[in-house]
């Protein structure tokens, strides 16, 4: 009739003390139902009184396999109740089982079998001054009870799985959607790199090239070439162990410094057509003319933005970049407040803060902006902050602070 169930586990404290009170339930109803016929009268036959206590009894008992075989002895209960009258706990009690742990059509089988032994029973031992139909509608609602509150914690269970399943599913895409995320930003970085080495690579081919064509040249001349030379060969090495660093960093890892320079990369005789710190009055500016206001607020303290390293130079822009451009989305109209700080040895940090509109909503912890820009920062030895911050201590709206420390050698 049924296969046992698939693999058996322990039962729970919770199991056991769900099972322990569905018995305790099924048999004060039974002991309830046997002390009303000793103080009134049996069913007819009387000489059945007897084994209906037995059956009653073995089907209370039989109740702590409802979790194992719940259709077969649900089937056997509702076949001993066309009978036997104090099988009726028991046999309610292993409705429920089948409604919980089985199919909604298996259940309905096995509801439809309880009707018709209620209809036999009410058939072969009637009450005596109770209408037939009566008793038949009690016994149909008592098991309709039985079998529709199975059937709501059946559905209860499988919504609760099913949401589970989704938030899982969920969490997962959200992983792989910022690990894309970090495959972007990489491909980025290695790509401005790899304009940088190129940068380098020529300038040391001219200046190789000089040295070929002019062989007789001044020695003076000469020691200069051969040391833009040799710093043009050294930053070029220094990019190329840069480039294969950010391609081999684990995703999602931390990444203090992927070249094999950890105090970063010096700033060359000549500097390549990518964006850095130099630039940021152009992108201030950029920002304007496309409706922003932005205050800029340099505390570098003498220090000429040219004396940044270039690689700290570059993911500098770029967090301003990222930043202005989240306010110019999530905060349209409101004022952005961008400062520089920090010195040789120290680091540079910069901050831009702008207020949170009403009806704005600020990029979240799961924005891909973000992300990358984390990822960018990272792989550079910086650290990446950001969030809300209240005015105050207080509980209104507030400002949006993304604040960022890089590496500034000495």
């Amino acid at each position: 009739m049924e296969a046992p169930a698939t693999p058996r586990r322990r039962r729970t404290r919770r199991d056991w003390l769900v099972d322990t009170a569905m018995f305790l339930l099924a048999a004060a109803f039974a002991l309830l139902m046997s002390a009303e016929r000793l103080g009134t009268a049996p069913l007819p036959p009387g000489w059945l009184f007897p084994l209906d206590q037995v059956a009653g009894a073995l089907g209370c008992a039989a109740l702590w396999l409802r979790r194992r075989w719940p259709v077969g002895l649900a089937v056997t209960l509702v076949a001993l109740s066309a009978v036997f009258e104090m099988v009726a706990g028991p046999m309610l009690a292993a409705l429920f089982s089948v409604a919980v742990h089985r199919r909604p059509r298996t259940s309905g089988v096995v509801f439809a079998l309880s009707v018709l032994a209620a209809v036999v029973f009410t058939w072969l031992r009637p009450e005596p001054g109770t209408p037939p139909l009566a008793m038949f509608m009690l016994g149909l609602a008592l098991q309709g009870a039985a079998a529709g509150w199975g059937l709501f914690v059946h559905h209860r269970r499988r919504l609760v799985l099913a949401q589970r399943d989704r938030a899982a599913r969920m969490e997962t895409e959200a992983r792989l959607r910022a690990e894309q995320a970090q495959h972007l930003v990489r491909e980025a970085i290695a790509r401005e790199m790899h304009d940088v080495l190129g940068h380098r690579l020529s300038l040391l081919s001219v200046h190789a090239g000089a040295l070929e064509f002019n062989p007789g040249a001044d020695p003076a001349d000469v020691a200069r070439a051969a040391r833009v030379i040799r710093e043009s060969a050294h930053q070029a090495l220094q990019d190329l162990r840069e480039v294969i660093g950010v391609l081999r960093a684990p995703t999602g890892g931390t990444s203090s410094g992927t070249s094999g320079d950890p105090s970063g990369e010096r700033s060359a005789p000549t500097r390549p057509g990518l964006p850095g710190l130099a630039d940021l009055d152009r992108l201030v500016a950029e920002s304007g003319e496309a409706g922003m206001r932005v205050r800029l607020r340099d505390e570098l303290g003498g220090q000429s933005r040219e004396a940044v390293p270039d690689r700290t130079g570059r993911t500098a822009y770029r967090v301003v970049q990222e930043a202005l451009t989240n306010a110019r989305r999530h905060a349209p109209g409101a004022e952005v407040r961008l400062r520089l700080a920090g010195a040789p040895g120290d680091g540079l940090t910069i901050e831009v803060v702008n207020d949170i509109p009403g009806a704005g909503r600020p990029e979240t912890e799961g924005g891909h902006g973000l992300i990358g820009l984390a990822e960018r920062v990272t792989l550079a030895g910086g650290r990446l902050e950001h969030g809300p911050v209240r005015r105050d201590g207080g509980t209104g709206p507030g400002t949006w602070q993304v604040r960022v420390w890089l590496p500034w050698p000495a």
